[in-house]
C-alpha cells in the first residue's frame, strides 16, 4: 500500500521577535524589512532550550490531535542543520525525550532549508520497503537564533526558531506520495554554510572573532538558484504524474521569506490563494518551514481528502526538492 501522511504537529517558541528589534539590533527599518522580506514576526526559544525539545513539543502536539501513539514509531527522521551536538544525533535525543521504543531506528538528516522533503522522500522509500516497519515519524526542526549574526540585517531579519512534524502511514490505492525529486549542486556549496565547528575549521577563539561560526548566505545567488530550482522540481513532480500545477490545491513552498514564495508563485503561474505563507509570522524557520507551513495553513482551512498538495523547497548545499502527495 502507499504512504501517505497521518499525522501533523508543529511548535515555535512563545518569544517574539519583531521588525522593531532587529531595527535595533541592525539598524533596518522595519519599512526596509517589510518591503523585502514579508517578515513581520520571528520566534526565538529560551536560552538554554534545545534542538531536541523544539522537537518533542511538535511531536507532542501531533499525538495530542492523532488516535495514533509512539508505540507505533518504527523509524524516526530528523531534519535539521542546527543540532544539539555534533553526537549523538538529535534524532536518538528525541527518542530519549519521548521514550520511543528502542528499536526503531533513528537519524538525523541535513540538506539544510530543504531538509524535510528529503527526510519525508527517505521515509516514504524506506516504509514502502518494509511495510512492517508501522510509521515513520518525520520531523524538520532548527534553531537558527544560535547561530545568527544579529548585526546582519541581510540574515537575522529572515529567520527564527521552530519545528514541525508529520506521521508517515499506510494509505488506501491512490492517496499519499505519489512523486519525490531531489536535487544537488555542491559546486554552490559557499553560497550558504557556517564555515567553522567541523573537521574543515574548529570553532575556535580565531574562528569565532572572525564570526566564522555564524551563519553566512549570499542573498542573490541563493535567490537565484531557489527560483531555478523549485518550479524545476515542482516540474519533475507534476510531470512524473501527469499533472500540470492547475490540478493543485495546495503549493507548500519553502518559506525563506514572503517576497520569495510569491515569487515562485508568479514563476509557476499559480495564484497565492493556493501558496499559504507563514513566513510573515515565523520568518524563515528552516527544516520546519514546510511541516509548520502546512500545520498553519491546516488551522486556517481544514485539510480535506483527496487534497493534492505539493511540497517544494530549497536549502543550502545548495540542494532542492519535492514531493507531491494526496491527502488522506
Amino acid at each position: 500500500m502507499p504512504t501517505g501522511i497521518v499525522g501533523l504537529g508543529a511548535f515555535t517558541p512563545a518569544h517574539v521577535i519583531d521588525n522593531a528589534q532587529i531595527t535595533t539590533w541592525t539598524g533596518a527599518t522595519d519599512a526596509w524589512i517589510t518591503e523585502r522580506t514579508g517578515i513581520q514576526h520571528r520566534r526565538y526559544a529560551a536560552p538554554g532550550v534545545t534542538t531536541s525539545e523544539l522537537a518533542a513539543q511538535a511531536v507532542q502536539n501531533l499525538f495530542a490531535d492523532s488516535p495514533r501513539t509512539l508505540d507505533e514509531v518504527g523509524l524516526t527522521i530528523l531534519a535539521t542543520s542546527t543540532p544539539d551536538q555534533p553526537q549523538p544525533s538529535t534524532a536518538v535525543r528525541l527518542h530519549n525525550l519521548l521514550r520511543v521504543r528502542t528499536t526503531a531506528p533513528a537519524f538525523d538528516l541535513n540538506a539544510v532549508c530543504a531538509g524535510f522533503v528529503y527526510a519525508l522522500s527517505i521515509a516514504d522509500a524506506m516504509l514502502s520497503r518494509d511495510a512492517g516497519s508501522g510509521t515513520a515519524l518525520v520531523v524538520g526542526v532548527d534553531m537558527y537564533s544560535t547561530i545568527m549574526d544579529r548585526s546582519d540585517r541581510r540574515t537575522v531579519a529572515l529567520f527564527g526558531d521552530g519545528a514541525g512534524a508529520v506521521l508517515l502511514g499506510e494509505v488506501p490505492d491512490g492517496y499519499g506520495i505519489h512523486a519525490t525529486s531531489l536535487i544537488a549542486d555542491g559546486d554552490s556549496e559557499e553560497l550558504v554554510e557556517v564555515v567553522a565547528g567541523g573537521t574543515r575549521e574548529r570553532a575556535d577563539d580565531a574562528s569565532r572573532a572572525a564570526g566564522r561560526h555564524l551563519f553566512r548566505m549570499q542573498g542573490r545567488p541563493v535567490r537565484d538558484y531557489a527560483l531555478h530550482s523549485i518550479p524545476k522540481a515542482i516540474d519533475d513532480v507534476l510531470g512524473a504524474c501527469g499533472y500540470t500545477a492547475d490540478d493543485i490545491d495546495r503549493f507548500i513552498v519553502h518559506q525563506g521569506n514572503s517576497r520569495l514564495v510569491e515569487a515562485v508563485a508568479a514563476q509557476l503561474g499559480v495564484d497565492m490563494a493556493r501558496v499559504p505563507l507563514s513566513a510573515p509570522h515565523f520568518g524563515n524557520t528552516g527544516a520546519a518551514a514546510l511541516p509548520l507551513t502546512l500545520c498553519h495553513s491546516h488551522r486556517q482551512r481544514p485539510l480535506e481528502r483527496g487534497e493534492r498538495i505539493v511540497f517544494a523547497a530549497v536549502g543550502g548545499g545548495m540542494t532542492a526538492g519535492a514531493v507531491l502527495l494526496t491527502w488522506y
